[in-house]
Parts: structure tokens; sequence; C-alpha cells
């Protein structure tokens, strides 16, 4: 299992919401690529970057830090955050993203996610935010009537590289994850699923890579905080 040390931006700056409220942000710093570096100098090999601001812009925000963080590492990063066509998908993988993240456009363009799928094989994952299993969009702020189980199997057939499933009441809350609902997303579907909201010790993420079905797992506020040392962590989970 995959172990993702998360970069949220809001105005340039490193922080963490909780329960995805930006009017509850703690600022952990205002050098995004120098977290960045950090995270990579301690072994990840992956790293999870979201644009705050660009969520509920619907549009790129905190560019230049992305750009920033892109050029200081080596390892591939994800991004979600404000990208909601074919024109900025392009862009952040010309830029030399690994992966977007779709998440608003999973629910009202799934066109779009198909066709992304198909241009950028292995490039694009669908972000699924959920809060009492009920996908939420645009930041989290537009709650639907659409189940995160039935929105995940709809892309079965479309190529997508993971799913990237947030329990928005678990996020930034240091309360655990949702692994029950997480795990029974996974055997759901046979996209992977990387668990994110919640994760807070080092017995969050052996309990979700002990489940055999979880790929992946997203951890902020527990690293900046220093209840999950992510040299440990990432051993750990390799053993």
């Amino acid at each position: 299992m995959i172990l993702y040390p998360a970069i949220d931006l809001k105005d340039g700056q490193c922080v963490r919401l909780l329960r995805g409220e930006m009017s509850a942000a703690t600022v952990f710093g205002d050098d995004p690529a120098a977290q960045a570096a950090k995270f990579e100098a301690a072994g990840c090999e992956w790293l999870h970057l979201v644009d705050l601001n660009g969520a509920f812009a619907g549009a790129p925000v905190n560019g230049a830090a992305v750009e920033a963080i892109l050029k200081r590492i080596k390892v591939p990063a994800q991004l979600g955050g404000g990208i909601r066509d074919m024109a900025t998908i392009e862009m952040w993988l010309h830029k030399g993203l690994s992966r977007v993240i779709l998440g608003t456009v999973a629910v009202e363009n799934p066109d779009l996610v198909r066709e992304a799928a198909r241009a950028f094989p292995g490039h694009v994952a669908v972000g699924i935010d959920a809060r009492k299993g009920f996908v939420a969009t645009k930041g989290w702020a537009e709650e639907t009537t659409v189940q995160a189980t039935d929105l995940a199997r709809s892309f079965e057939d479309a190529g997508v590289a993971a799913i990237i499933y947030t329990d928005i009441d678990r996020d930034g809350a240091m309360q655990g994850p949702n692994i029950e609902a997480t795990e029974a997303l996974a055997r759901a579907v046979t996209i992977p699923v990387i668990a994110s909201g919640g994760v807070s010790r080092m017995d969050d993420l052996i309990a979700l890579r002990d489940t055999g079905v979880i790929a992946g797992a997203i951890s902020g506020r527990a690293l900046y905080d220093g209840a999950i040392d992510l040299a440990a962590a990432l051993k750990a989970l390799q053993s």
C-alpha cells in the first residue's frame, strides 16, 4: 500500500482544513516546495496535492505553488482541485504532473473523464468525496444524491488509474479513516482505491493495509503534527 503525503494549498500556503471548511484552515507552512522536498527526502513514492482555492473557483488558483513543487521533486505527484476541462488536464500533464484527479466533473461531466482517460492512459484518477455515502462537489460545498459506490462503478470501463475516496466527515478531524466504507468501495470495483480523510496514526495505516484491497492512503495533518513519522510509516508499510 502506497502512502501519499498530502500538501493542501490555500493562498499559496500549506494548510489543512477541518471537514473541508475553508474557514477552519490551519497553516503549516508558506513554502510548499520545501515541504514537498522534505516528504521526498523521507522516502515517499508519491505526493498528493490539492488546490483548495481551485476546487471552489473551478479553475487552477495555486498554479505557481504547484509548479514550484514539480520543479523541486523527482517523485510523481497527483493533483486535484479546479481541474474541469481538457485544456487544464493537458496543461498540468505537460508541466510534469503524473496524475490529475477529476472530482466535480466526474459527476457533472463524466464523458470528460472517459475522454481524458482514453487520451492519457494511467494519468487520470477520479476523486470521490462523500458525506454519509453521498457525493459532494465544488470543494464539498454542494451535496448530490449520487451514491459514492454508484459513481465509482460507472467508471469501471473508463480506464481510470485510481479512485481517491474521501470521507468528508473524517477529513482533518484526526479521528481515524472510515475503513469500513473505504474497504466496501474497494471491493465493489476493480479500480485501485486510495483512502483519504482521517488517517491520524500508524494503526490507521496498518488497518487500511490489512484489508488487502486498499491500494493507497493519503495523510496530511498527522504528518505535519508529528502523530505519524513519515519515514517510519513508509518502512512499516514496505515490510
